[in-house]
């Protein structure tokens, strides 16, 4: 894995904060201009808001990143204190709200891991692991969801959003059990199939890369096996607390302009933040900028009616905005604490 610390320091630069706010407002404000409608009080209705779900929706923020710190604090063993726990966690977040989620953060992750103290197999076999956790919760509860309330999330773009989310479902399924057997069972058969495939003449650029992937994937499969079932309960409860934490926000977030709203209800707005999930994953903007708030007007526009351009400012106000900020103020202090640690001071002794 290329870890060149240049080019991931440029990906966690502060800077990059402004690219996606500009698409966000960028998008609001075209929204406004080609709203003949518009008048400036469609936004201050977002005033109006009851306070107990505003409140219940910024508890639930934390909750999630509460069970995320717990989760990457008992994957590592407690090798990372809860200091480094929460650095850790927020300049994920920040390296994922400043880059498209096709772009992939595994290489931050690990150089972030790598930082903190956490050797490169480890770390190696931690961001592996979070991301079969996370893609093994999407596996599992999407068809769940989408069983219980049918056709009705996906709005009507003609079929090619359904298929969007089959493609991407089936994709995303098919990587989480390749890993899974990579991973768990036959790491050394994964690494020989990958050097087989690029051994292809018009493969053969990748087969070095492929040579190193598998060593990578060995060596995070030897790390990962003998955790007692202890230690698989509370990642695994972790992880679902923190997936529902964050579709719960957006609930909140409805119920805060939206009366009379019940079970029922709550269960078609988790199958379309799932749909809004896999869409915002294949964004090739910065955190789903634009792309983000285009579909939840599309998708939640039947709830919010007048409400809805303040409610979707204030979703990604809830979920998004609060990570491009906190890791600007925090990343400056995290590259001191980790590049520019203080040498103790040795006394000083007058020669005589």
């Amino acid at each position: 894995m290329n870890l060149d610390t240049k080019k991931i320091l440029k990906t966690l630069n502060p800077n990059k904060i402004w690219l996606p706010v500009a698409i966000s407002m960028g998008f609001v404000a075209w929204m406004i201009i080609s709203d003949d409608d518009f008048t400036p009080q469609k936004l201050n209705l977002v005033f109006q808001a009851r306070i107990f779900p505003v409140i219940l929706a910024f508890l639930v923020l934390l909750i999630k990143e509460l069970a995320y710190i717990y989760r990457i604090r008992t994957l590592t063993d407690k090798d990372l204190t809860w200091t480094s726990s929460v650095y850790v966690i927020l300049l994920w977040e920040f390296a994922s709200a400043v880059t498209p989620s096709v772009v992939g953060g595994t290489a931050v992750a690990v150089f972030i891991l790598l930082k903190e103290g956490i050797n490169l197999g480890k770390s190696l076999a931690y961001v592996m692991l979070t991301a079969i956790l996370d893609n093994m919760f999407f596996v599992v509860f999407a068809p769940l969801a989408l069983l219980l309330i049918g056709d009705s999330s996906f709005p009507d773009f003609g079929g090619t959003l359904r298929g969007l989310f089959i493609s991407s479902y089936s994709l995303i399924t098919i990587y989480t059990f390749i890993m899974i057997f990579a991973l768990f069972f036959r790491p050394r058969l994964f690494k020989w199939i990958l050097i087989k495939i690029t051994s292809i003449k018009f493969l053969r650029r990748w087969r070095y890369a492929a040579y190193q992937h598998g060593n990578e994937v060995m060596w995070a499969s030897s790390l990962i096996k003998g955790k007692q079932k202890r230690y698989w309960f509370k990642i695994i409860a972790a992880t679902i607390v923190a997936w529902v934490a964050r579709y719960a926000i957006l609930n909140c977030i409805v119920a805060a302009f939206t009366d009379g709203l019940v079970i029922a209800d709550h269960l078609l707005m988790l199958g379309k933040h799932l749909i809004l999930w896999v869409v915002m994953l294949i964004s090739p903007t910065p955190g789903g900028s634009g792309v983000a708030e285009n579909f939840f007007i599309q998708f939640f526009n039947t709830y919010l009616n007048e409400f809805t351009l303040g409610a979707t400012l204030f979703w990604r106000l809830v979920t998004y905005y609060p990570y491009l900020i906190i890791g600007a103020l925090i990343l400056p202090r995290w590259i001191r604490k980790v590049f520019f640690k203080e040498e103790k001071k040795k006394p000083y002794v007058q020669e005589s």
